[in-house]
């Protein structure tokens, strides 16, 4: 049992000639041409997309995890930390009136002020 992987341009947009699998020197069992149309090799996985072992993927997948499990708690540290700074901003805010800064007087009161002098 053998497959044929067809010509293809690659990445760098050179020609790559077409081979058949398994190739000599290599793997026996690699008899599918596996990969996309710009990097093609022999695999014994016809369902196989990378050319990479699965254990590679598995780890950059639980590097990926962590990473996005790290950013998740930080992101929720700062939510709490935001929320327990505004509820002690309200809560120690006192609550009276408003001052200004400025006594109000009527009218009436400032003339007998004037007068009393």
């Amino acid at each position: 049992m053998s497959a044929e992987c067809s010509s293809y341009l690659n990445a760098d947009k050179v020609l790559v000639s077409g081979f058949s699998c398994p190739r000599a020197g290599g793997d026996a069992r690699a008899v599918f041409c596996c990969g996309f149309q710009d990097v093609k090799y022999c695999c014994d996985d016809p369902h196989s997309f990378f050319p990479y072992e699965h254990s590679y993927m598995w780890w950059l997948s639980v590097g990926a995890l962590v990473g996005l499990s790290i950013a998740a708690v930080v992101l929720f540290a700062f939510i709490i930390t935001v929320c327990v700074l505004c509820y002690l901003f309200i809560s120690t805010k006192p609550r009276s009136k408003l001052d200004t800064g400025l006594s109000l007087q009527t009218a009436d009161s400032e003339a007998r002020g004037s007068s009393i002098c």
